[in-house]
């Protein structure tokens, strides 16, 4: 398999695992229950929940005590389980509280521990996130999975984002350093809107993985990032803002898991 730095990519064509032998602790598409919370399909004991609503620089958070089990926390706004297939959906409008360092809105997980606190690990090891998912409604761009920097220097970009456009096309983008303000963008896929698409993010060591419908994108870390931990988000990351609060991204996840070896 041929590597390159994360300013371009290799594609292969290895097949990825299945998602349901990638983690244990989420439901599969088929068993999903359309009555209960998301909670009672997704194991959200080790996320917590990022809403568009709150305080400027201050959006409200939910935890992952909160979220979990069949009697967990739900927003008919923003976050819930659609009464027609059980999928956990979250919806982010283009007008919304947002955070100290984005100018977008979110309706977005992020990673948390077993023990309630933030998850914040390092590079070495192998770091999996894999989803199953839809995307019913964007206006420009929603990023619907992170890897993103935590603790260990100053900067509060993520790694990698993958974002999904009205069109169908889907792309990965890269982080070119900590401090810079770019990312390369490199186009993995197309999937038409309201279609059902996976994917796995993968971390291990230096290298970072996508594997798109079980095509596989394989990129090398560059060492300026080693100092810093990591964590998952995953979610409607909304990448546009407007005064409307009718527009923005829909996204419906049907599997969703993490697993760390």
């Amino acid at each position: 398999m041929q590597r390159r730095t994360l300013l371009a990519a290799a594609l292969t064509s290895t097949a990825a695992a299945t998602l349901g032998a990638l983690g244990a602790g989420t439901a599969s598409a088929a068993a999903l229950d359309p009555t209960v919370p998301p909670g009672g399909n997704f194991n959200l004991s080790i996320w917590s929940l990022q809403l568009p609503t709150g305080s400027p620089g201050s959006p409200d958070t939910i935890a992952p005590a909160q979220l979990k089990g069949a009697n967990g926390y739900s927003n008919p706004s923003y976050f819930w389980t659609d009464k027609n297939d059980g999928s956990m959906t979250f919806w982010a409008p283009e007008k919304g509280v947002t955070t100290p360092n984005s100018n977008y809105a979110r309706s977005e997980l992020r990673e948390m521990n077993a023990n309630g606190s933030a998850a914040n690990w390092t590079l070495a090891g192998n770091h999996t996130l894999s989803a199953q998912l839809r995307i019913v409604s964007v206006t420009k761009n929603v990023a619907v999975g992170q890897v993103k920097l935590g603790t260990g220097g100053t900067s509060t970009k993520p790694l990698a984002e993958l974002y999904y456009r009205p069109n169908g096309d889907i792309y990965l983008g890269t982080q070119n350093s900590p401090d810079a303000s770019g990312q390369t963008l490199h186009k993995v896929g197309s999937v038409a809107l309201g279609v059902k698409w996976t994917y796995v993010l993968n971390v291990n060591g230096n290298t970072l993985s996508l594997t798109l419908n079980g095509t596989k994108t394989t990129y090398t870390i560059p060492a300026a990032f080693n100092p810093y931990r990591q964590y998952f988000k995953a979610g409607s990351y909304n990448q546009s803002s407007s005064e409307s609060s009718t527009n923005g991204a829909k996204v419906k996840f049907y599997s969703l898991t993490v697993q760390h070896a």
